[in-house]
């Protein structure tokens, strides 16, 4: 095989586990697995938690991906960012619970003092924060109002950093389809924030 068309192996992912170690999770290595729920689990929770504004659920089903990962750690590809392949499991997770029926899932904004949320500002400006934050909640709330495959489509382009081509194959849809929902969902939102942020 021409060594050259291989990807480099221990070159760091955006998360910092480099090709050396997602192979070792492939294999099921225990350190890596550990390695690798260290790596992702933050990005991983407050996805989840977003999707569905409920803490202990979003645990629970935090919990529910990295145990499908270990089931599945043979399908991780040490040559690409394993977050896209992350964000489908935890979407399906989270659709899985919106369909359950036995729980009808409630739309709850994330308090404004949420500390896992905040964002600094790094300036001392009480005004300036107070109107970012007042604008911060604001937009949660209207993420929180929408349909869920629109919500889930702002959540995976905007929070997770997914591009339109990757949440495509993470919805099974097409790539034109993905594009359009999430138009869709920032009309929505402007709709839903009206004269709010002005």
């Amino acid at each position: 095989m021409d060594r050259t068309l291989e990807a480099p192996r221990n070159v760091p992912t955006r998360e910092g586990l480099d090709r050396a170690t997602l192979e070792r999770v492939q294999a099921r290595d225990p350190d890596a697995l550990a390695a690798f729920f260290e790596s992702y689990f933050d990005r991983v929770y407050g996805l989840v938690f977003r999707m569905l504004g409920d803490r202990s659920q979003a645990e629970d089903a935090t919990a529910d991906v990295f145990l499908k990962v270990a089931r599945s750690a043979d399908r991780v590809d040490p040559a690409r960012d394993p977050m896209p392949w992350l964000a489908t499991i935890a979407a399906n997770s989270c659709r899985d619970l919106w369909r359950s029926g036995t729980e009808r899932m409630r739309r709850s904004s994330v308090p404004v003092d949420d500390p896992a949320l905040k964002l600094s500002s790094g300036r001392n400006d009480p005004e300036a924060d107070a109107i970012r934050d007042e604008r911060e909640r604001a937009v949660r709330e209207a993420v929180d109002t929408l349909p869920d495959d629109l919500r889930e489509s702002v959540l995976l382009y905007d929070y997770a950093g997914m591009s339109h081509e990757d949440i495509a194959k993470t919805l099974g849809v097409t790539h034109d389809a993905a594009r359009k929902r999430h138009s869709r969902a920032l009309a929505a939102l402007g709709k839903a924030l009206g004269d709010r942020l002005k």
